[in-house]
């Protein structure tokens, strides 16, 4: 069972939304408020969320103070930004604080949907095209308590620091195993490894610990 929050000032909106949502999974359940206040209330009481999903344009709060709030607070919780206000700059911005995900209000019902299955498998996402990766790569993560961590110094390997690195960057297992001259197979063990090792079960989640703790990227 899924249990996701929706943060959107917008009554209709959110009634749109949760229709949309239940077609993930038949057993969805979905928690809606109206605001960042009311959303860590609520996360103060229940913390098993799978999902948050967090408008920018909220009263009150705004959505980037809630972003990095509950990425502060509740790391192992993926946020996905769902705005109106889709530039590459807002999108860039959204992702170097920790979102596991930008969504465009202008998706459909389907592109909503494709897009948090990604997420929930792990991966980041973003409307192609919207985001310079380089641009990305440079930046340093707002999340950030820390700089320059080593990943030995935080029990990992120097080849998984360098798989962990081309996971910030969005890359698949493929795409990684080619950079690498490694197998997917191995690949895939890598990366088991990185969840067993930062204390996480998804992509998303290892990059939003790796920005936390500060883990530097290496480059091969």
């Amino acid at each position: 069972m899924l249990k996701i929050l929706i943060v959107e000032d917008h009554a209709l909106v959110r009634e749109a939304l949760v229709r949309v949502l239940r077609a993930l999974d038949a057993d969805t359940q979905v928690q809606e408020t109206s605001s960042g206040d009311q959303a860590l209330d609520m996360l103060k009481q229940e913390h098993d969320f799978d999902l948050v999903l967090l408008d920018l344009a909220l009263p009150g709060m705004d959505g980037f103070t809630g972003l990095k709030l509950l990425r502060q607070r509740y790391p192992d919780i993926p946020v996905v930004i769902l705005s109106a206000f889709d530039d590459p700059p807002t999108i860039h911005r959204a992702l170097n604080n920790g979102a596991a995900g930008f969504i465009p209000k202008s998706y459909s019902g389907d592109q909503l949907l494709n897009a948090l299955s990604q997420v929930l498998s792990g991966h980041i996402f973003y409307p192609d095209g919207s985001v310079n990766m380089a641009q990305l790569d440079n930046e340093t993560p707002v999340l950030s308590s820390r700089n320059n961590l080593n990943p030995v110094e935080c029990g990992l390997t120097e080849r998984q620091g360098e798989v962990l690195t081309l996971m910030s960057k969005g890359r698949s297992n493929r795409e990684i195993a080619l950079q690498l001259g490694l197998s997917e197979g191995t690949v895939k063990l890598h990366v088991a490894a990185i969840f067993k090792g930062l204390g996480v079960n998804s992509r998303a989640q290892a990059i939003v610990m790796a920005n936390r703790q500060g883990i530097k990227s290496i480059v091969r």
